[in-house]
């Protein structure tokens, strides 16, 4: 039974079912959770003046939740600004897409993968991730996509290493993620080029082929010494789906474990948000309204929640149209107010280029005329207005 409590009501045990305000404009990392903390409490005084609880779930409050545990336990600070990293970004950035297009043309000819390149990619990748990722997303958002294979294998790892961040994992689970992200599509040399830039649908005959690429990423990594031990084990897992409608094994929920689950979530995502052969992109907005409406059956309900979370309703590098009619770039989140984040103003309400720049922190309520605050009014579709990360923080 369900009832609304003002928030001055409200007892430790009792299970906090709806708020009255969404979800996302809140610290609350889950949407639906026990009452067990004066933190929480502290937060929804904060946020809220009533809330629906769920009687029956808080009856059961003490009895154990089944189900992933998405939440590691190491707290990352942000140890450089956007500004600051946004260069080391830049140059991991593109020392690991050359890695990348070299050891793809490599293994197509039969060549094993370079294990000590792959690491230091990796590595590089990760280290500006954890110092701030927002400036690795951003750089990799609005840098101009070259092959598909290349630039996709490079955005799904910097998304899983980033989400792993936020996770709160520990910095050996973030590595791993930013290892299969970059590896698990790497059996994609050995399909025919034919298939893979064919536009439009595939047969059932086409698409049985393209499914073998799991395999042979599997095989490429078994003959790969020097790289982590679990990722031929890991690599199979992306295109398995949570209902079992998935391949190779038709795995399902929790067999698929949280690192499979964490890859198909951000390989789905990013395949929908760019040019493919057989697509034009989406908007990230839409994405995220698909992965929300497969959560439960194509993918884990929980990480698909929890991935909106970290994505935001304004992704970084999104365009965004102002109030004012200004446009500008999203360059950063805010953690506690989703839909008020760190924006640079790139073109004033005319179209010109604007110079300098200007820097806008939404949540701090900077004001576009005496009597108003700057706002998001929508996004724009991306590359309706030219912008490369390095015309950024220009003065």
């Amino acid at each position: 039974m369900r009832k609304s409590v003002p928030v001055s009501e409200l007892r430790f045990g009792m299970y906090i079912a709806e708020l009255d305000r969404p979800w996302t404009e809140t610290p609350f990392r889950f949407q639906g959770f026990v009452l067990s903390t004066e933190q929480q409490l502290e937060a929804l005084k904060k946020y809220c003046k009533t809330v629906v609880v769920d009687s029956e779930k808080s009856a059961l409050a003490d009895v154990p939740r089944a189900g992933m545990q998405y939440f590691g336990k190491t707290i990352y600070a942000e140890k450089a600004t956007v500004e600051q990293e946004l260069g080391p970004a830049r140059s991991a950035y593109t020392s690991s897409h050359e890695m990348v297009q070299e050891t793809l043309s490599k293994v197509r000819i039969g060549r094993n993968l370079d294990a000590e390149r792959v690491r230091g990619a990796v590595k590089s990748l990760s280290e500006s991730v954890l110092r701030n990722p927002n400036a690795m997303l951003l750089f990799s958002q609005l840098r101009e996509k070259g092959e598909y294979a290349v630039s996709h294998s490079l955005d799904v790892s910097i998304y899983m290493t980033a989400f792993g961040r936020f996770l709160q994992l520990e910095q050996q689970q973030v590595e791993l993620l930013g290892y299969v992200g970059l590896l698990q599509d790497v059996g994609k040399v050995r399909l025919p080029k034919t298939l893979l830039e064919k536009r439009g649908s595939l047969t059932p005959e086409e698409f049985e082929q393209a499914k073998l690429h799991v395999n042979y990423s599997v095989e490429i990594l078994r003959a790969t010494a020097g790289i982590p031990i679990e990722l031929p084990r890991l690599a199979v897992l992306h295109h398995e789906r949570h209902d079992g409608s998935g391949y190779p094994n038709h795995l399902q929920g929790s067999h698929i474990g949280m690192i499979g689950s964490i890859a198909a979530i951000v390989d789905t995502y990013d395949a929908m948000t760019v040019q493919r052969p057989y697509a034009d992109p989406v908007a990230p907005s839409a994405a995220i309204s698909t992965l929300y409406k497969w959560r439960g059956v194509s993918f884990d309900a929980g990480l698909v929640e929890q991935f909106i979370r970290f994505i935001g309703i304004f992704p970084v590098g999104s365009l965004v149209e102002l109030n004012s009619g200004e446009v500008g770039v999203v360059i950063s989140q805010n953690t506690e107010e989703r839909l008020k984040p760190r924006v640079m103003v790139i073109r004033d309400a005319k179209g010109f280029e604007l110079r300098p720049q200007k820097l806008l922190d939404l949540s701090r309520s900077p004001k576009a005329t005496a009597d108003e605050s700057y706002r998001i009014l929508r996004t724009l579709e991306q590359g309706r207005v030219p912008v490369r990360s390095e015309q950024l923080f220009m003065r």
